[in-house]
């Protein structure tokens, strides 16, 4: 559904996240985080300059490996203590908290603990991974 056209005087309405562009050194282990244990489905790859790009709903995730085209513009490598992402946060349909958790722990991920947070849809359900780079996931029900 595509939102109503905006009076220029009202300003720019956002609809969604569009995408979020993740640096990494293991290109190989965040794909595989991404479309393995959070379902999202590669979409294009451009290894010529160093982008791969993974379909979530109806946004996208861009793999930027650091020593690609694309990676040596955003400096050096992740780093746990100068992270340049806080979080993403992804809607999940069609589980709820037991089901989700089951998913989580099959695929090693640990210490599975849901809350209650606001986010684009109201309060839900949610919960914070980390993917192979250590950034923060939260996966809201």
């Amino acid at each position: 559904m595509r939102p109503e056209t905006t009076n220029p005087d009202q300003g720019i309405r956002i609809r969604a996240i569009d995408h979020v562009v993740l640096r990494t050194e293991d290109p190989e282990a965040m794909v595989a985080f991404y479309r393995d244990v959070l379902g999202c489905q590669v979409e294009r790859e451009l290894p010529e300059i160093g982008l791969i790009q993974l379909r979530a709903g109806a946004s996208l995730i861009d793999i930027v490996p650091v020593d690609s085209e694309l990676g040596r513009k955003g400096g050096g490598p992740p780093d746990p203590r100068g992270r340049n992402l806080d979080h993403l946060c992804l809607q999940v349909e069609g589980m709820d908290e037991g089901t989700l958790s089951h998913w989580l722990v099959e695929h090693g991920i640990e210490g599975v603990e849901f809350e209650r947070r606001y986010g684009a849809l109201g309060f839900g359900p949610s919960v914070y991974v980390e993917d192979p780079d250590g950034n923060t996931v939260e996966l809201k029900l």
